[in-house]
């Protein structure tokens, strides 16, 4: 989820939800932007359309009155060059929705509405009610889009994904913690590992779950199939355990060591002996970061392996969308 969520929870608002596009348009269905009085998170692609919109929804916020839907042609008329056709849905942010959303960042969630009055219902990804009233029968499967029930009443099905991209992150040190900060509005969830539980900040990104534990590798063990894992612990040795725990599951998630070439070389040494294969060590990341991104300092290389799993992650997605039977997560 994006900051539009966590700026729901904190003043009244206007929900504003691309709905429908047509041709070549700035965001995707799903899309959202929330605008309160004097300001506004998330973007449904700015340009004109956005301020377009952000005017309706102060007045909307100030007016009040029943959800929306408004057709935005991306011509001459806007000023924008892309030609397509989006259609925004506008609703004041109901409260309850807004809290039981908060607490289901990471599940997938359906949220349905009537754009003729205050009904609406929350369903789990597989379609089942979870809270709200009950709604006329949509396919929970489609992703954001409007629908016509049998009376030909509008509705607006709201799918609302958690991340599919999990990374496993070992080691609270300067670099975790960096890289930890680069992550924090990317699609993404973090399992943050250290036995240093006082190395965590107090306050950490809304993605990020902290795991104070000193036997990681049983994480390791649980971990869904096609987790992403980062190792940088305080310790060689503790990198070993975990480099051994991760290559040892089956499959082939991707696996980040921190280190120099030199390094690589030693624990290729070491996994071999463990009984690695060849095929999992050479699978293994070590250096971390895009190639040609030399500095050293955490930030530097934290910008760099955020950049690195992007495309680690887009490339999983294009392989789900290849392969539908396949779950998103899994490789």
């Amino acid at each position: 989820m994006d900051d539009w969520l966590t700026a729901a929870l904190q003043a009244p608002a206007v929900l504003v939800t691309v709905a429908i596009v047509e041709g070549s348009v700035p965001r995707e269905p799903g899309a959202k932007m929330l605008v309160t009085a004097d300001g506004f998170a998330g973007t449904i692609g700015g340009g004109h359309l956005e301020h377009r919109a952000i005017e309706i929804a102060r007045a909307m916020l100030k007016e009040g009155g029943q959800p929306r839907l408004e057709r935005f042609a991306l011509g001459p008329s806007l000023g924008q060059c892309c030609g397509g056709i989006a259609h925004l849905a506008f609703e004041v942010a109901e409260q309850e929705q807004m809290v039981l959303l908060d607490a289901r960042r990471n599940v997938d969630t359906v949220r349905v509405f009537a754009f003729d009055d205050a009904t609406w219902g929350l369903f789990d990804g597989s379609g089942a009610h979870i809270a709200g009233d009950q709604v006329p029968a949509f396919d929970h499967a489609a992703g954001t889009h409007v629908f016509l029930d049998a009376d030909g009443r509008r509705w607006l099905a709201d799918a609302i994904l958690a991340p599919r991209a999990h990374l496993m992150l070992f080691g609270a040190g300067h670099v975790g913690a960096a890289i930890v900060r680069a992550l924090a509005e990317l699609p993404c969830r973090v399992t943050w590992v250290d036995e240093r539980e006082d190395l965590f900040p107090s306050i950490v990104p809304a993605n990020v779950t902290i795991e104070a534990t000193d036997i990681p590798e049983a994480l390791v063990e649980a971990a869904a199939p096609g987790t992403t894992f980062l190792v940088m612990t305080h310790s060689h040795a503790l990198d070993l355990r975990l480099s051994n725990a991760i290559l040892s599951r089956p499959g082939r998630d991707w696996f980040g060591l921190i280190g120099s070439d030199t390094k690589r070389r030693q624990f290729e040494h070491r996994l071999r002996e463990r009984g690695i294969a060849d095929e999992k060590i050479g699978a293994m990341v070590c250096p971390i970061g895009l190639p040609g991104i030399a500095g050293k300092a955490p930030a530097v290389i934290a910008a760099s392996c955020a950049a690195q799993l992007l495309t680690v992650w887009e490339a999983q997605e294009t392989r789900a969308a290849s392969h539908p039977e396949v779950s998103p997560e899994s490789n």
